[in-house]
Parts: structure tokens; C-alpha cells; sequence
């Protein structure tokens, strides 16, 4: 049976949704081995640390970056047609919403990604900001925050009504986007071996960035034989877990690829921590915590769709293909985690009492994605 022949059995609907849901599971496996996490990596960051959640999320971009690079230039798939460069971005919406996602997923402990995997391993606390981020998410699609969503994405955009090809506009060769994903990997591969990781954990970060190429050539694929325009996405978890928590409370929602990739996320992460016996569930420590997690769940929420995307949707899946906001957005991450470490984290654990912890166990817990 040929895929076309498969597509005319299921339909495209429901193809895309197994395809969302391929992509999820393999993320949610890999994701989970490889403790990917942006707000980790941003922490060690802030404090002038090449540690190993540097090393896992770089890998992990530039994984993306040379599969999709490479599936570009052989053909299998075309970037100029991905939705996120076929329409107009929003400059303005990537720095304000980038800083307000980075500030967001320090709060959290853990970007929207990062809390999903959670949640999928008994983590109760990821489960409660999980479900916020879905709900602010969701107003401001088209609920009451979407006027002032709307309000600050208008203020600077891009002309033309596409987004930003950055190799086209700094005239750089087709080659050039492998090439940078080459040497970002080599230098992954040199902070790996600094902090002396293992292979099974490199193995399932490069996983990570392989998923989200995974999910720009399935679509591609049911794009080019597709009846009616489809359009051809990866990995992202801004609109998705809007869009997912809807299609269970409405009746009349239809199949997507949205649809299978939480889900399958949520699934490939649990399975993952049965078998390697990581399950746990955990809750708040306090009404401190819990307030904070909220409050950085919200912020997550609204800077997601504002920036164009999530610490994955931006930061590597649509960065993959060079997409001008999306550059502009993980630059704005990593800027707001940075500045809410320095903040907020870094003088508490500063002037926490001696007695308590010291000095490295302090910037241990802070880095950590859970």
C-alpha cells in the first residue's frame, strides 16, 4: 500500500493527525531521556555556566538545523512554503512577547514544552501551569486578549505580507544554513565533552531536533498530494495546546496536526518514564511556588502567541528554517530568562543563610528543568 493509497483509505485529516502524532511521540521519547530545556539552559547561562543543559539544548537546535537544512536543499522539503514564513511576522510581537515568554518559563520552571514532558511523568505542577498556559494561550487567540495581542503585533511588521527568509536577506548561499548547523553541533559536541555527558543522553537530545524535522517532511509529503492546500508545520506548543484543550471541549473541532502531536508528546514522555521507572507524582511546595508557576504560565501563554511561537515553536522549529521573527524571538528568550535569573533567582540564592545550601547546590537547583 503506497502512502497515497493510505491517505485515500484514512483521509488527509486523519493522516495529519498520525502524523502529529508521530512527531509528538518521538519528541515526548526524546525530549524526556534528554532532560531538554530551554529555561535550564538559559539559568546556567545567566550564571556564566557551559553546562550540560547548554550543551543538551545547542545539540538539540542544531540537529533541526542540519536535518531540515539538508531535507531543503535535497528537495523533500520546501521552507518558502512552511506556514510560518507564508505569512506576515510581527517584530514588535517577538521581542515584547519573547521577553515575556523568557521571564515566563523562569517563573515556571520549565518552558511549554518542558511542563508538558513533565506533566506526562507525575508532575502535578506542571499538569496545573500546563493547563493555564493552554487557557491564556486560547484568549489570546481569539479571546478577550486577542485585541491587545493584535494591538502590539500591528505596531512593527514585516513588509510584504511574509516573514523574513534570513539567508535570502543577507545573501547568504543555500548551503549556508547546513553549514551553521554543522558548526553549532560541533561546538555542542565540545561543551558535551567538557561536562563529560553521556552518549545516550546526546543520542536523545539530537532525537529532539530530529522530531521537529520529522514533522516538516511528514507534512510536506501530504502537502504535495493533497487536494486542498494543507499546510506544512512541525513541532510547536503555543496555538497546538490552545487548539488541543478546544478539540476536547467542542464537539464539532476537526482533525490536525495539532491534534496528534500533544497528545503524542504526552504519551511518548509517559511511556518513556514507566519504562526507565522516572514516574513520580509531585505537587506544589508551598503557596509561594504555586503562585509563581501560575503567574509564569500565564506570561508563557500570552508572549508565546504574541512572539509567533514557544521556546520550540520559535526557538527551533521555525529558527530551523530562518524564519527573520523567529531569530528575533529565541534571542528575546533567552534575554528575558536571563534577566529574571539575574533578578529574581540569582539574589535569592545569594543571600539564602549559609546553613542552608551553598553556594553550587544553589545554582544546581536553579538549573534544574523540574
Amino acid at each position: 500500500m503506497t502512502f497515497i493509497d493510505i491517505v485515500e483509505w484514512l483521509g488527509e485529516a486523519p493522516v495529519s493527525m498520525l502524523m502529529g502524532a508521530a512527531t509528538g511521540i518521538t519528541f515526548g521519547v526524546a525530549a524526556q531521556r534528554s532532560r531538554f530545556c530551554l529555561r535550564a539552559a538559559t539559568v546556567e547561562f545567566a550564571r556564566r555556566r557551559l553546562g550540560p543543559s547548554v550543551a543538551v539544548w545547542l545539540l538539540t537546535f542544531s540537529t533541526a538545523v542540519v536535518w531540515v537544512q539538508a531535507a531543503n536543499l535535497m528537495g523533500l522539503i520546501n521552507v518558502q512554503d512552511a506556514r510560518m514564513m507564508a505569512v506576515a511576522g510581527s517584530w514588535s510581537g517577538a521581542i515584547i512577547g519573547g521577553l515575556m515568554f523568557g521571564v515566563g518559563m523562569v517563573l515556571a520552571r520549565g518552558c511549554s514544552g518542558r511542563l508538558l514532558v513533565l506533566a506526562a511523568t507525575g508532575n502535578l505542577r506542571s499538569v496545573v501551569s500546563g493547563l493555564i498556559f493552554a487557557v491564556v494561550a486560547q484568549m489570546t487567540i481569539g479571546g478577550w486578549l486577542s485585541p491587545l495581542r493584535d494591538w502590539v503585533a500591528a505596531l512593527w511588521v514585516t513588509p510584504g505580507g511574509r516573514n523574513i527568509d534570513l539567508l535570502a536577506a543577507l545573501h547568504l548561499p543555500d548551503y549556508a544554513g547546513l553549514a551553521l548547523g554543522v558548526a553549532a553541533a560541533l561546538l555542542a559536541l565540545e561543551i558535551s565533552r567538557r561536562n563529560k555527558i553521556g552518549a545516550s543522553r546526546l543520542i536523545f537530545a539530537s532525537g529532539v531536533g530530529f522530531s521537529v524535522a520529522l514533522g516538516w517532511a511528514l507534512t510536506s509529503a501530504l502537502a504535495r498530494i493533497s487536494f486542498d492546500p494543507m499546510p506544512i508545520e512541525s513541532a510547536t506548543f503555543t496555538g497546538p495546546s490552545a487548539h488541543t484543550l478546544m478539540f476536547f471541549l467542542d464537539r464539532n473541532a476537526v482533525l490536525e496536526f495539532d491534534i496528534g502531536l500533544v497528545p503524542g508528546v504526552f504519551i511518548g514522555a509517559f511511556l518513556s518514564s514507566i519504562l526507565t521507572r522516572e514516574f513520580k507524582f509531585q505537587g506544589f511546595e508551598g503557596e509561594a511556588n504555586m503562585r509563581r508557576a501560575m503567574t509564569g504560565a500565564a506570561l508563557m501563554g500570552f508572549g508565546g502567541m504574541l512572539a509567533g511561537g514557544c521556546a520550540i515553536g520559535a526557538g527551533v522549529t521555525a529558527s530551523s528554517i530562518f524564519t527573520g521573527t523567529a531569530w528575533v524571538a529565541l534571542t528575546s528568550f533567552w534575554i528575558g530568562g536571563t534577566i529574571a535569573d539575574w533578578l529574581i533567582d540569582q539574589p535569592h540564592a545569594t543571600w539564602r543563610p549559609r546553613a542552608a545550601t551553598t553556594a553550587s547546590a544553589a545554582i544546581a537547583s536553579a538549573s534544574s528543568p523540574d
